[in-house]
């Protein structure tokens, strides 16, 4: 960490109260999870510049505009995003533009059309209500639809990895990206069936998978861990999110916040190790001492030192906030990390923070 002159933002660190509970947000067909709190953390003022880096429908966009005179960039993979934020854009005249392209390459996609110092970057990691509600994205087992799941354009469709991964494969993506404790039982099932049969509607997949698990845990259908597993793979979720953070950290100007939204625990523990080792707590240091020998300044200060969760008013009006989880930090004023150290430190410290719930 600079031992130099705080910014402005910096000496107001200490005074930043990010709430626990959110305010109602204005009536919409979208309500973003946690808006109180991410607009808390990134505190948004008038003429600077925001990355909302996974738009969806806009929500966070949406707020950010509303609560100061600031432009926003929205980013998103998926090609129908340009549409939903037309009309949004339409309201804020000249302060949204929405771009298709994947967040982690941010920084190319940033460059050419908003110059000037970033001053704030969100993220709200996962699967969108849109894609779960269309069954033609494959993306949920409620409905039927084609084994899709692809966010963007093009690549392989989760049809196509079911088909194409042997069972050993199939078992080890299932266990380390689900969490499924039956993985082997179920990369089983699914060699047996597409032996007679290809895989290719979610349905068919949801039924192989209730079957080969035994029992049922209460308020989790089967299907779910495999479906998660899948998803992450074909849209190679958690390497996006390593790129995307270190965008980030890269883009944003001293004093400039990042707020990341997360649903499960593989993304929430992607992001807590990141910001951990980034702000200098990772080994248990003071922030007043001298890094470890070979180690980078810190890059980050928290801004909450344990991730934010809504509150239970929230989740009555909102059930897919239940398992969403908040982590804030404000950019310092030493330079980014390079990527040999950021390589160096996650092998420095090992952890089982990516099993951890």
């Amino acid at each position: 960490m600079s031992r130099g002159r705080r910014t402005p933002a910096a000496k107001s660190r200490r005074r930043t109260a990010l709430p626990v509970a959110d305010a109602a947000p204005p009536a919409a067909d979208h309500i973003p999870v946690l808006r109180g709190a991410m607009l808390a953390a990134l505190a948004p003022r008038d003429d600077a510049l925001y990355i909302d880096a996974t738009f969806g429908a806009g929500g966070y966009s949406a707020a950010l505009l509303e609560a100061a005179r600031c432009s926003v960039l929205g980013i998103d993979r998926d090609p129908a995003a340009q549409q939903r934020g037309a009309e949004l854009a339409a309201r804020h005249q000249g302060r949204l533009r929405v771009i298709e392209g994947r967040f982690g390459d941010m920084e190319r996609l940033v460059a050419p059309v908003m110059p000037g110092q970033i001053a704030g970057v969100a993220f709200d990691l996962g699967v969108s209500s849109m894609q779960l509600d269309s069954p033609e994205r494959g993306f949920s087992f409620r409905t039927d639809g084609p084994l899709d799941m692809r966010m963007g354009a093009g690549g392989e469709s989760a049809a196509d990895l079911v088909e194409r991964l042997s069972e050993e494969e199939l078992a080890e993506l299932i266990r380390t990206l689900g969490e499924e404790r039956y993985a082997r039982r179920v990369a089983r099932a699914i060699a047996a069936t597409r032996t007679r049969t290809p895989i290719r509607r979610t349905v068919q997949l949801a039924d192989i998978v209730r079957a080969a698990i035994p029992g049922r845990e209460p308020g989790l259908d089967p299907a779910t861990r495999t479906f998660q597993a899948l998803r992450i793979a074909v849209n190679d979720e958690l390497g996006e999110l390593d790129r995307g953070l270190a965008a980030a950290e890269r883009l944003l100007m001293p004093g400039g916040r990042l707020a990341v939204v997360a649903f499960h625990s593989l993304e929430d523990a992607r992001v807590k190790s990141f910001l951990r080792h980034r702000s200098g707590t990772a080994t248990g240091g003071s922030r007043h001492l001298p890094p470890p020998a070979g180690m980078p300044r810190a890059s980050f200060h928290l801004l909450t030192r344990r991730a934010m969760r809504p509150s239970l008013d929230e989740i009555a009006r909102n059930p897919r906030a239940r398992s969403a989880r908040l982590r804030a930090a404000e950019r310092a004023s030493t330079p980014p990390w390079p990527a040999l150290a950021a390589a160096t430190a996650a092998g420095l410290f090992p952890s089982r923070e990516g099993h951890a719930r």
